[in-house]
């Protein structure tokens, strides 16, 4: 049973090799059990993760991570996959959160999944570590990084500062609002998880919400 999870550190993250033979279910106890005997090496260590070793769906990654978050004090920011610009880019959009907290403001990650009807708060920046989904919604006085699906209410700059900006691996918001300004999307969206999607930023550029893929170029010129 040792060698069914296999942990391995790489530069600014870790690779965990999963056994492609046994059952999922068995597969979830032995991440369970590898995270928390690793707990106080990583500690609240700030990572990207990546899995090999078996195909894993979309709920099935969601899963892992969910054990993972529940056995350790592990940060995952950003889940890495073949697509590595991408991925890459949407860890500099977290670094970029890391910057303003070093800079005086406070932030703080939610683990977990906002379901219809649930409404979080905060005075802070907030990483969300799960997604968002339809009904209900997130509210920030600053920025808003949602490392899943964005598919109900987002609020950033909610204090009515309009230098703040809210990112999504999926972006697909019933309403989104940044300081005074709202985003108008000329075709509402049905919500629904697709695989292979690209990470977007939505920010206030010439007073109106603007919401584009994340890349290199824009991250160096956002106005924020």
């Amino acid at each position: 049973m040792k060698n069914m999870v296999i942990i391995k550190s790489f530069q600014n993250g870790i690779s965990v090799y999963l056994n492609g033979e046994i059952p999922f279910e068995e597969l979830l106890g032995e991440v369970a059990f590898k995270f928390r005997e690793s707990s106080n090496f990583f500690k609240d260590a700030k990572m990207a993760i990546s899995f090999e070793g078996r195909p894993l769906s979309d709920e099935e990654e969601r899963m892992i991570l969910n054990v993972i978050c529940e056995n350790s004090d592990l940060h995952i920011v950003c889940l890495v996959g073949k697509d590595e610009e991408t991925n890459q880019n949407y860890l500099k959009a977290i670094q970029q959160l890391d910057r303003h907290k070093e800079e005086g403001n406070d932030g703080q990650f939610y683990r977990g999944t906002l379901k219809n009807g649930q409404v979080l708060e905060t005075e802070s920046s907030i990483v969300v570590l799960g997604d968002v989904y339809p009904g209900s919604a997130i509210i920030s006085t600053k920025d808003i990084v949602i490392l899943g699906g964005l598919f109900g209410k987002a609020y950033a700059g909610g204090n009515g500062s309009e230098g703040h900006y809210v990112a999504a691996l999926e972006m697909s918001p019933e309403r989104l609002q940044i300081g005074d300004f709202k985003y108008k999307n000329s075709k509402p969206t049905k919500w629904s998880i697709r695989p292979k999607v690209q990470p977007k930023i939505a920010y206030v550029k010439e007073n109106q919400v603007v919401m584009e893929p994340i890349t290199k170029e824009l991250l160096n010129d956002l106005p924020l």
